[in-house]
């Protein structure tokens, strides 16, 4: 399959796609015209990198799940590396909240101070990516 169908397929975006392939996640075969041409097992390790990013992980730490990335990646049993991998992303996460926190807070100390009430927060709507 060509790229924009891998895409469609897989829910993501042929750029997206193009990104996996130099981060060494994917492969693809070209064409005589140059065009990529994905196997069919492509789409499951698509969506299995896509779900492992959504969890927080970072590509680097996709690499590791490469030997199961062609199956169920959530039902694989876990390795050691695996493990240790998504712990050090959890407590990165961890520390980039607690300082978003931090921050939030001293932000919200400082509007009090400078409006002597409480503080309504602006409600921005949520833009799916």
């Amino acid at each position: 399959m060509r790229i924009g169908e891998l895409a469609k397929a897989a829910a993501t975006t042929a750029r997206a796609l193009r990104h996996y392939e130099q981060a060494g996640l994917i492969s693809s075969e070209r064409a005589p015209n140059g065009y990529r041409v994905y196997d069919e097992g492509a789409v499951v390790r698509v969506r299995n990198i896509r779900y492992l990013l959504a969890a927080g992980l970072t590509l680097d730490d996709v690499r590791v799940f490469l030997p199961c990335l062609d199956g169920d990646v959530a039902a694989a049993p876990p390795s050691e590396r695996g493990l240790r991998v998504a712990s050090e992303r959890l407590a990165v996460l961890d520390e980039r909240i607690a300082a978003q926190t931090e921050a939030r807070d001293r932000l919200e100390a400082a509007l009090r101070q400078r409006t002597g009430g409480p503080i309504r927060p602006v409600v921005r709507p949520v833009v799916p990516r």
